[in-house]
């Protein structure tokens, strides 16, 4: 796959926060029902006691020239609501378009085989010629009685980055509760590695995750920055988004959206320290006008 954008004006650095923001997701833990259920049983501890206050377990590794992010977490939504409304290309839209930087998202045609073409851009309103362009694969690997997954992947990015890749897992743990496992992850070289240190020099300087690597002298914690911190911030936003496109499935099909939007507005803002970026307006503003942009007929974007 090639892979084209452009930026209208911007760093260099600038340009490298968007694609840190929608980097795929690296090969998963578990690869079966049996390993994810097993996961879960791992992590019982973690789930029942952590920063969080929910059963919810968030880690990040940085190897050579890859970051990975993993959230897993324990739904009070059953397996069979859950695995049928994560399949599906435009569903997987709803998703993505919540997070701040994705301007806008279509699923191909069917001749046009199961790709999803994402544009991902800055922090604000901005024509989608000035975002980036990806076009990702989207896979259902498995779609059992007991087990979903789900990938997106794209080979190449720009400035370097690669193997894009986006894992999602569910299991049932009973009639009313499912396990959930999301992991995201990219490769990138030298040129990202430089533009990202740019990011973290200056407006990113001050930016946390949300792995705690010890406390301050009155017993608050010291959250974890760089660019693990960067991956940590993501894949808790795209998190957040598939927990609000769940929790909004039960309102009319006309009050979806909406209440999507107010729902991944109201994640966002308990993790304020981390995930705060604008006042509830204006993401609503921004992100209708994206909304109606992206059902509306035509392409999606006219990135290069």
């Amino acid at each position: 796959m090639k892979f084209g954008a452009r930026v209208a004006g911007g760093c260099r650095w600038q340009r490298v926060v968007l694609l840190w923001a929608l980097a795929g997701m690296a090969p998963a833990h578990a690869i079966d029902a049996a390993s994810l259920t097993t996961r879960h049983a791992a992590l019982r501890e973690q789930l029942a006691s952590n920063q969080f206050n929910r059963p919810l377990y968030l880690e990040s590794l940085e190897t050579a020239g890859r970051l990975q992010g993993d959230i897993y977490t324990q739904i009070e939504q059953p397996f069979g609501e859950v695995a049928p409304a994560l399949q599906g290309m435009d569903r997987w839209c709803d998703i993505l378009i919540l997070h701040l930087n994705v301007k806008g998202c279509r699923a191909s045609s069917p001749q046009a085989g199961d790709t999803l073409s994402v544009s991902i851009g800055r922090k604000f309103d901005q024509p989608l010629g000035d975002a980036y362009g990806f076009e990702f694969l989207y896979r259902v690997v498995t779609a059992s009685a007991d087990y979903l997954r789900v990938v997106l992947s794209a080979d190449e990015g720009p400035l370097g980055t690669s193997a894009y890749r986006v894992v999602l897992e569910v299991v049932p743990l009973d009639a009313r509760r499912s396990f959930l496992h999301l992991s995201y992850a990219y490769a990138y070289g030298m040129t990202a590695r430089l533009a990202m240190q740019g990011y973290l020099g200056t407006i990113g300087r001050n930016k946390v995750g949300f792995s705690v690597t010890g406390h301050t002298a009155d017993g608050g914690p010291v959250y974890i920055a760089g660019t693990r911190g960067v991956i940590e911030r993501n894949t808790m936003r795209y998190y957040l988004a598939i927990e609000a496109y769940l929790g909004a499935l039960s309102a009319p099909a006309a009050q979806q959206a909406e209440r999507r939007l107010n729902a991944w507005f109201d994640g966002v803002e308990r993790y304020p320290a981390q995930l705060h970026e604008m006042e509830r307006g204006e993401y609503l503003d921004m992100k209708r006008r994206e909304i109606a942009r992206q059902q509306a007929p035509g392409p999606t974007a006219t990135a290069k």
